[in-house]
């Protein structure tokens, strides 16, 4: 082999390492990055949350406002005032009746007393006054006895269905408030009974 062919041959080799050595570069199209994404996500998450917890708010808001008005129209100041101030009578809740000479609540008054209960829960600042009553049978000691065994026994029910003691108080009026005066069993049943009043609403 001549001298000039072994030059060309050699030229041809270099040429060809320069050319596999140094492939061609390849373009990679700029997208998001994994952690931009995420943060993303997160970001309208965090915002699509605090647009509920909003909503949840407003929604709380006009219930309490809508609960108070419907309170405020169940109300109506007692004539005569308890042994805390003013008083309130309320249409929402209910009085319970007691069988003669007992102080016992019975089947039926115990549901009137889970209603009470419900109101007293739906209204957490309102505090009640229990009034103990009995007819006019018996001694005025004994029937102020027994009014506050039956306004006690109320309350000790009122917080066995979670009503908190401190927003229940008692008091006994024995025979002298009866609401009906007659002096037979259909006026008598009626004046056996406990009485709840709003004190603090």
């Amino acid at each position: 082999m001549s001298r000039k062919s072994l030059w060309v041959m050699v030229f041809i080799l270099c040429f060809g390492l320069i050319l596999t050595g140094c492939p061609k570069k390849t373009v990679v199209k700029d997208e998001p990055s994994a952690k931009a994404e995420a943060a993303r996500i997160e970001a309208e998450r965090v915002a699509k949350e605090k647009e509920r917890e909003a909503k949840e708010r407003e929604t709380a808001r006009l219930k309490e406002e809508e609960a108070k008005r419907e309170l405020e129209k169940s109300l109506t100041a007692k004539k005569t005032p308890g042994m805390e101030g003013v008083v309130y009578e309320s249409s929402l809740l209910k009085p319970i009746y007691f069988d003669y000479d007992k102080y016992d609540i019975r089947p039926a008054d115990a549901e009137t007393l889970k209603g009470n209960a419900a109101v007293l829960k739906k209204y957490p600042t309102i505090k009640i006054q229990i009034e103990g009553h009995c007819d006019e049978r018996g001694t005025d000691e004994y029937n102020l006895a027994l009014g506050e065994r039956r306004a006690g026994s109320t309350k000790k029910y009122l917080n066995s269905l979670g009503v908190a003691p401190d927003r229940v108080t008692i008091i006994s009026f024995g025979e002298e408030k009866p609401v009906d005066s007659a002096h037979n069993e259909t006026a008598w049943s009626k004046n056996r009974r406990a009485h709840p009043v709003i004190t603090s609403k």
